[in-house]
């Protein structure tokens, strides 16, 4: 997703293709195409694509992949869209008295 980008070279994802089964279950999972499978292991497509979700991770059999979730761009969207409902409900909380 070359398109994508939240601040390159800065991401937490470790790749270690000595682990790596080559299974695929990272191409499925990622959101943003970082991965792709060629030669039997898994490669590293766009590593400035990755949004630090962690489902890579998460999901890797092998434990070929780490990456610290909660740092990049997914945990910006995140607390970006939290912020805003949390600020919708306490505008709008139904136990405020309003005269």
């Amino acid at each position: 997703m070359q398109d994508f980008r939240y601040l390159e070279d800065v991401l937490t994802l470790e790749y270690d293709p000595g682990l790596c089964m080559g299974c695929g279950t990272c191409v499925q999972v990622c959101p943003h195409r970082v991965f792709d499978v060629g030669e039997q292991k898994a490669v590293l497509l766009d590593p400035g694509g990755c949004m630090e979700c962690g489902a890579c991770a998460l999901n890797c059999p092998a434990g070929a992949i780490k990456v610290r979730p909660g740092v990049g761009c997914s945990q910006a969207i995140l607390n970006g869209w939290l912020s805003r409902v949390l600020f919708v409900k306490r505008f709008f909380r139904q136990d405020v008295c309003c005269s």
